[in-house]
Parts: structure tokens; C-alpha cells; sequence
């Protein structure tokens, strides 16, 4: 029996996550979405071979999987009552997480399921793995176009300009905890990494305004016990929204496969 799947937003995210599903994948089905501009979903839903329903928010939470493709600003919205329901909750924006691990705590009372995914990461399982014994440090490396910064409430507050940048700059360092605080939009990688190993106050973050890149670069170090390792991962910035890549809509439907899949690779 197909497991039902409702999306929050219909985004540089969330489209093309609704509409690989609404293709067809084996074991999900596309009830619900929603979206901040109703007229502009019912217009992006138009050529929909089955059309989902246009809902409200707390409406998604009638689906057995809630995927959160939102802005930060309204993520409790959308997970309070999915995980007050039960439900599994697979959310894009995985720094707003960080703050609120009462809604772990509130999972865990209900018996509902929070699965973050890979995003625009990788080397998770790896990380994952080696957490299981000690590990010493944890870094992460981004180096973004500054148009995929602009806009990051860190930088307002400081009044950092990049529009003129000619060479990288280091806008900031600190720990992954401070770093989705102060750029919500740009590194839920750092939150996800931080999430698979030491915690967000131990993993440290670098974030760079590069001109001379044309893709989101991440570079994960990790030195643990069991392992050294260093990964980079260069991303094609979404055309949508350049403050996200192209692999993140496809890392949600590779998790949701995953969750319904008789064959699972990877821890």
C-alpha cells in the first residue's frame, strides 16, 4: 500500500519535488500541497497528470508524510502538526531545526518520525558511522557566489556588502549553530552535518563569498577515532533560487523513496 505524501511549498524545492512525484514513484502518492500564493500554485499545478489538493498548512498532516520545502519562518507551523499527528516529517529547512529540539521531544511522545535528509551535502553515512565511536572535530567548508548570500541576516546586521566582491571573502566562523542562525537560507547543510556527528555547538563552519565560483562548494573534514576524512561536493545553485542547489529537491525524493524502498542502500 502506497504511503501518502503531502509538501509545504511549492518553491525551487517543493516543485520539483511534487512534480517528480506526481511522475510517479512506486510507493508514494501526492495528496496535498501548499503554498504561500495560492494563485501561483494552482497555476503551478495546472499540467499535473492527478493534481494534489491545495490545502492550508495544518491540512498536510493528513498525509502519512509531511515534506517541509518552506521558508524558516513558518517551519514550526508545519511540523507542530504533523508531528502532533504522527506523522513522518521529512523537513528541507533543517537549520530551523537546530532551535527547537522540543520537537524532537514531541516526536518522540507522539511516535511520529522526523528523517532529515542529505540536502546538498554528502559523506553523511560516514559521519554517522564514525560518531559512533569518538570523534575530535568536525569542519565544514562553504564557498558560495555572493548572490547566494545576499540577503543573510548576519550580514545585514554587520551591514557586509558583497555586490562589488572581487575576491573571496571570509564572511564567516563559528560553530554550525550560530552559523544557520545567522544564514537560515544558505547552510542547512551545517545543520544536517552537525545533526549526523558531534552537535552544532562542536562542529565548526566556514562560509565564504567567492566570485570566483559559480557553484556551492562544501567541503566536510572530520577527524574521529575511526577515521580521517575530507569530502567536497560541488552544487549547480538552483536557476529559482541560487541560495539553494539543484541536488536538494532530489535529495527529499531520494529520502522518500528510501522510506517506502524494499532495498535501502546506505546507513
Amino acid at each position: 500500500m502506497s504511503k501518502t505524501v503531502a509538501i509545504a511549498g511549492l518553491g525551487a524545492i517543493g516543485l520539483p519535488l511534487a512534480r517528480a512525484l506526481d511522475a510517479g514513484v512506486e510507493g508514494l502518492r501526492l495528496i496535498a500541497v501548499s503554498s504561500r500564493d495560492p494563485i501561483k500554485g494552482r497555476a503551478n499545478l495546472a499540467g499535473f497528470v492527478s493534481a494534489p489538493r491545495l490545502v492550508e498548512i495544518p491540512e498536510l498532516a493528513d498525509a502519512d508524510i509531511v515534506v517541509e520545502c518552506a521558508p524558516a519562518a513558518v517551519f514550526e507551523r508545519i511540523a507542530l502538526p504533523a508531528l502532533e499527528a504522527g506523522r513522518i516529517f521529512v523537513p528541507a529547512s533543517v537549520g530551523a531545526l537546530l532551535p527547537r529540539m522540543h520537537l524532537v521531544r514531541l516526536a518522540r511522545q507522539t511516535g511520529a518520525r522526523i528523517v532529515v535528509p542529505t540536502g546538498a551535502l554528502l559523506g553523511l553515512d560516514a559521519v554517522r558511522a564514525a560518531a559512533e565511536e569518538p570523534i575530535d572535530s568536525v569542519t565544514l567548508e562553504t564557498r558560495k557566489p555572493p548572490i547566494g548570500l545576499i540577503g543573510a541576516p548576519y550580514l545585514e546586521k554587520l551591514g557586509i556588502d558583497l555586490m562589488d566582491l572581487t575576491q573571496p571573502m571570509l564572511v564567516f566562523e563559528g560553530n554550525a549553530l550560530d552559523a544557520v542562525a545567522g544564514f537560515p537560507a544558505n547552510v542547512n547543510v551545517a545543520a544536517a552535518l552537525a545533526l549526523a556527528g558531534i552537535g552544532p555547538v562542536r562542529t565548526q563552519v566556514q562560509i565564504w563569498a567567492d566570485p570566483g565560483v559559480t557553484r556551492n562548494v562544501h567541503t566536510i573534514r572530520v577527524e574521529a577515532e575511526s577515521a580521517r576524512f575530507t569530502m567536497t561536493i560541488e552544487n549547480v545553485p538552483s536557476a529559482e533560487n541560487p541560495k539553494t542547489g539543484q541536488l536538494t529537491s532530489l535529495s527529499l525524493l531520494a529520502c522518500l523513496r528510501g522510506l517506502v524502498s524494499t532495498l535501502k542502500v546506505g546507513s
